[in-house]
């Protein structure tokens, strides 16, 4: 999936928090495994973003459409995502429709010299729903 709201809580330990849909398919694999892969897109991975928006990717299996990599623990690594942190949730907090997934960065995987894909490079922000941008 994509997601909109991401942020560093702390840096020792270095955690970071994620708020995912609870509509989202895959807000439920992270409650049951509480592990998962946060890969950062850059400006050239920008595809990926278009894809993981796309209605095409709604389902469970989107994985088969990316070219990604398994890490040790079985978490899936985005071949053109510019940084991959493999992270282990600690706590979880209820918030309006989200769950906010505070987790800890376990491993971190480089790959390209790029810069952060942010909101401000797209067409569009999210606020609970895509809201598109006049330009």
């Amino acid at each position: 999936m994509s997601s909109s709201w991401v942020v560093q809580v702390s840096g020792d330990p270095p955690l970071v928090l994620a708020s995912v849909d609870r509509r989202h398919f895959t807000h439920d694999i992270l409650a049951r495994t509480r592990r998962f892969a946060l890969n950062v897109v850059g400006k050239r991975g920008r595809q990926l973003e278009d894809y993981f928006l796309s209605a095409e990717s709604h389902r469970p299996d989107n994985l088969d459409q990316v070219a990604w990599d398994d890490s040790p623990d079985g978490l899936p690594l985005l071949r053109d995502a510019m940084l991959s942190l493999e992270c282990l949730v600690q706590q979880s907090v209820e918030a309006g429709d989200h769950t906010l997934f505070v987790a800890r960065v376990d491993r971190v995987t480089v790959r390209a010299d790029d810069r952060p894909l942010t909101s401000q490079d797209l067409d569009y922000i999210y606020v609970g729903e895509v809201v598109r941008r006049s330009r």
